[in-house]
């Protein structure tokens, strides 16, 4: 193998480049804050991002809704490949999949208005 083919490698070791990372950005972050807050009169009561590595064995992050004073959280807002999917907690049912985190949210309660240029990641 030339020098140079190499060296190629070596800098571009794959050609698959990851189409989405199984994380949730600062934006969703702050989205999720905002939207937390608005809910708060719709019966939302909590909500934390965490890792899920227990229990699916994943290192995907993902977003618990409580919406009542309960131990266990009602929702779960995971991302997968190029969508969200919204969980019942309690059941385990996939309850719908959605083009974007805002739009996840709004499925749980409908707590903000959607904007018509909502981003899909």
């Amino acid at each position: 193998m030339s020098q140079a083919m190499q060296t190629e490698q070596s800098v571009f070791p794959s050609n698959v480049i990851p189409f989405r990372m199984a994380v949730i950005l600062p934006r969703h972050r702050e989205y999720l804050a905002r939207w937390l807050e608005a809910g708060k009169r719709m019966g939302l009561c909590d909500a934390e991002i965490c890792i899920d590595d227990e229990a699916t064995f994943a290192d995907s992050e993902q977003a618990l809704i409580w919406v009542r004073e309960n131990a266990s959280p009602a929702y779960v807002v995971h991302p997968e490949g190029t969508h969200w999917v919204v969980v019942d907690a309690l059941r385990g049912n996939v309850l719908s999949h959605e083009s974007s985190f805002e739009m996840a949210l709004d499925f749980v309660r409908p707590a903000l208005p959607l904007q018509g240029s909502v981003a899909a990641a």
